[in-house]
């Protein structure tokens, strides 16, 4: 038992690989006619009235072969049924006969014999349920590439292609001529059965392209066969010609008055049939090669006038039969080619042992370059690139200016992406596309039909959306890096426009703005595969990125010094405002390095001239930092001012690191030399202290005060004397009196510098170490210039008459108001 079920197993292999190789070299079957897209409206009409006519010779049929497609109802598959198969070879055989016996019944048969009768009978039987069979015959249509299964269109393809000849081809023409008075003229009709040619021709074609047997045999048998044919059709006619002559002047006939010797052909109708015909045959031949033995020839005028006619053809012939010989010992030819390319792909496949799917898409891809005129651009290759752009654009620009991706963008940059393209065909069933795979290419549609498809939740696939002409696909892996949101598989045969990821990139390194238009289009066309949040965030944050980046660009042009870069990326539509990650706009990096024509274009751009980036740092400032002068002049010149929230805290740092350039560079740029940093401390303050000569000048030259108090009260003039420096303190001093002289213009020049910079603070109704309890709201005042006044306010607004003494944080009592800072919170209490 257990021998038997391996034998079982092993025979079942051996089929499966039988079938596997048989796919591998069969061939499709040229696809000659074409249904126009005006003939399908017809089609739905007249389906109602085909079914009725045609149902029940349909049903029997069926019943008849035991022919039937559960999913696809009765019909056949061409390529996959065997029995349809096995039916084409028997008919192919009957082809063959009646083929040869057709003008040999014209020429030689006056009504055929009782056995020739009944053969002839049983052929148009079997060509009559061949004609049926074609009524349920499925076809690849030429234009989707997909097999067509309706009814109607079937039979109307059959209908309008050869069913009439077919039909006339099956009539018993020897009755009818025997019926009809035995009348020359109906005899002629027996030529309609020639049209069966066309399936032995078919064969041959299917021969070549069959890599299983020698190209070389194939072709020389076909060519054979045509002059076996001509010349066997060609005796028949001479026959024809002699017999149809009467018999009374049979002399006069190339046959009646042939003499072979001492055999004389006179009462030739009575000499054996088979030596008839191999005299005609030998007449023919000799005709055919031009040889003219003089031994057989022509007597009356019609047979001149065939001579005249057969010998012109023979010319032709000839020609055809030398040339195709030549073809073969030069090779080249458009077959040899296809047969040559298909056997390196097969045993690359069989070496690499790739499997069925991939194997069927591969040689459906090779039979459609073959059998088709789908592939002409490859034609193109040896042109020039200029004139293949324009062709490109002439082709494919009027589809990709449709394509909603591309709305609203310059024709510019649409040329630029048209003459990048690659035009590919795909065939039904192919999936182009796998869900969750990142790509490199995206696709348009300019032809076919194509179905999004996406897997829910329970695993199962669902058609998110159809495809059809000036769609896109794969843009969003492409532009936005992530996985591909669905797959892509092919329902007609479709025409795509390929375009790589490569080469997109470097379109949009040029036409940037064009890019930001495009991922806007991405984003408000993309809402059915935007369900999904994830993805809809995922192409927001790519778009920021890609505003992000372009600001990086635009910068790295103003730090270069790249005025032509700069401009083309301005004009494009760049923001000369936009900022990067630490707020620095092309202004400022252009007044950092000193480009005086980058900064005088941006400015005519409209810039802002006082823009602060994260640390506080405007353009002006940059300038002064890099000791570039002159852009610093043009800056203030054009409006900058060194409005800082920190300038005391810089000016201070710079004094204390005794940068005395920058000092005064700073100075003469408008800083304010009074400036204080969070000690209270002017610039004066640590000048002093440090024992700082030139820079206290520098600064008493500014206009610093030796006034200023900090927060502990001290004046330079006191850090002065704690330094020590007798130089500096004098000049302290002779400062001290000059100021003094100009106290009431200082006085209110004081006034008014306390009033650009009051401060407020938070006064509470209780001691700053009162439990929660005694705890009381408290109120918001203004600093005013005396500890007097501010008890006297606080007192009235908290109306709390008495209380005289106010503490910080840390209950320490508070005896001068510079002690205040501003938002400091103090507490109202008694003495």
């Amino acid at each position: 038992m257990k021998m038997k079920e391996k034998e079982k197993e092993e025979s079942s292999r051996r089929e499966s690989s039988l079938e596997e190789e048989e796919d591998d070299y069969e061939m499709f079957e040229d696809v000659r006619e074409r249904l126009k897209s005006s003939q399908e409206s017809r089609l739905d009409l007249l389906e109602r009235q085909f079914q009725t006519v045609f149902g029940s010779a349909l049903r029997n049929l069926n019943v008849i072969t035991g022919i039937r497609n559960a999913s696809k109802g009765m019909f056949i598959h061409p390529e996959n049924n065997r029995w349809y198969r096995a039916w084409t070879k028997f008919i192919l055989i009957w082809a063959v006969y009646s083929s040869f016996f057709t003008p040999m019944e014209f020429g030689f048969f006056r009504g055929l014999p009782e056995k020739l009768f009944i053969l002839d009978i049983v052929g148009q039987i079997a060509f009559l349920i061949d004609i049926i069979l074609h009524f349920f015959v499925a076809f690849r249509d030429s234009q989707t590439y997909r097999m067509v299964y309706k009814r109607t269109p079937i039979a109307l393809r059959y209908l309008k292609s050869h069913f009439i000849i077919d039909a006339l081809g099956c009539m018993p023409w020897d009755l009818i001529y025997r019926a009809c008075g035995r009348k020359e003229e109906v005899r002629y009709l027996l030529w309609i059965r020639l049209s069966r040619v066309r399936k032995v021709t078919a064969f041959f074609q299917k021969m070549e392209k069959d890599i299983r047997i020698n190209y070389l045999f194939t072709r020389i048998v076909k060519l054979i066969v045509v002059e076996l044919y001509c010349t066997h059709t060609a005796a028949c006619i001479f026959y024809y010609l002699a017999t149809t002559y009467p018999e009374s002047h049979e002399g006069y006939t190339w046959i009646g008055s042939l003499k072979m010797g001492d055999y004389a052909y006179s009462h030739f109708r009575e000499i054996d049939l088979w030596k008839r015909y191999t005299t005609s045959l030998y007449f023919a031949i000799v005709t055919m090669a031009t040889v003219g033995y003089g031994d057989i020839h022509a007597v009356n005028l019609r047979e001149m006038i065939f001579v005249m006619i057969y010998v012109s053809f023979d010319m032709i012939l000839g020609a055809y039969l030398i040339g195709n010989m030549t073809a073969l010992i030069v090779k080249g030819s458009k077959t040899e080619k296809f047969r040559d390319k298909m056997t390196d792909v097969i045993k690359y496949m069989n070496r690499n042992k790739l499997g069925r799917d991939i194997r069927n898409q591969v040689k459906g891809h090779l039979r459609l370059q073959y059998e088709s005129s789908y592939t002409d651009a490859t034609a193109l290759q040896d042109i020039p690139i200029s004139i293949r752009a324009k062709i490109s654009q002439n082709l494919y620009l009027p589809y990709i200016k449709k394509v909603p991706l591309f709305k609203a963008c310059s024709s510019e940059f649409i040329n630029q992406i048209v003459i990048r393209l690659h035009e590919e065909f795909f065939l039904p069933g192919e999936v182009i596309m796998e869900q969750g795979h990142v790509v490199d290419q995206m696709y348009f549609v300019c032809h076919g039909l194509l179905e999004a498809v996406g897997s829910v939740e329970d695993g199962e696939e669902e058609t998110v959306s159809l495809l059809h002409p000036n769609s896109s696909f794969g843009e969003i892996s492409v532009l936005c890096n992530i996985p591909q949101p669905y797959a892509v598989q092919v329902r007609e045969l479709s025409r795509l426009l390929r375009l790589d990821k490569q080469s997109f990139s470097n379109v949009l390194d040029i036409y940037f703005y064009d890019g930001r238009k495009i991922l806007n289009n991405l984003l408000e066309g993309k809402e059915i595969f935007l369900r999904d949040k994830q993805l809809e965030s995922d192409i927001t944050f790519h778009i920021g990125k890609q505003e992000g980046e372009l600001a990086l660009k635009v910068n790295n042009a103003a730090y270069n010094g790249d005025l032509y870069q700069l401009k083309g990326y301005v004009r494009a539509g760049a923001d000369p405002n936009r900022t990067d990650y630490d707020g620095r706009s092309p202004l400022h990096l252009a007044a950092s390095r000193g480009y005086e024509d980058v900064i005088l274009f941006l400015l005519q751009e409209q810039v802002d001239i006082n823009i602060k980036d994260k640390f506080g740092n405007t353009p002006l400032l940059e300038a002064i930092k890099n000791g570039h002068d002159g852009i610093a002049s043009l800056l203030v010149k054009e409006g900058a001012s060194l409005n800082m929230d920190n300038a005391g805290n810089l000016l201070c740092t710079a004094v204390a690191k005794g940068d005395s350039d920058f000092v005064k560079r700073l100075l003469t740029n408008g800083i304010d030399p009074n400036a204080r940093d969070y000690d209270h401390r002017t610039p004066l303050h640590i000048a002093a202290s440090e024992g700082l000569y030139m820079m206290a000048k520098s600064l008493l030259e500014a206009g610093a005060s030796v006034f200023s108090k900090d927060r502990w009260g001290n004046t330079p003039l006191d850090d002065g004397r704690i330094c020590g420096n007798k130089k500096l303190m004098r000049l302290l001093e002779d400062a001290k009196l000059t100021q003094l002289s100009e106290l009431p213009r200082v006085s209110q020049e004081l006034r008014v510098t306390e009033k650009n910079r009051r401060r407020k603070c938070t006064v509470f109704p209780f001691h700053p170490r009162a439990t929660e309890e005694h705890r009381r709201s408290g109120i918001v005042l203004w600093v005013p210039p005396t500890m007097e006044e501010l008890v006297e306010a606080a007192e009235e607004k908290l109306e709390l008459p008495g209380y005289s003494c106010i503490l910080s944080e840390d209950a320490g009592k508070i005896l001068d108001i510079e002690m205040i800072d501003d938002n400091q919170k103090l507490y109202l209490v008694s003495n």
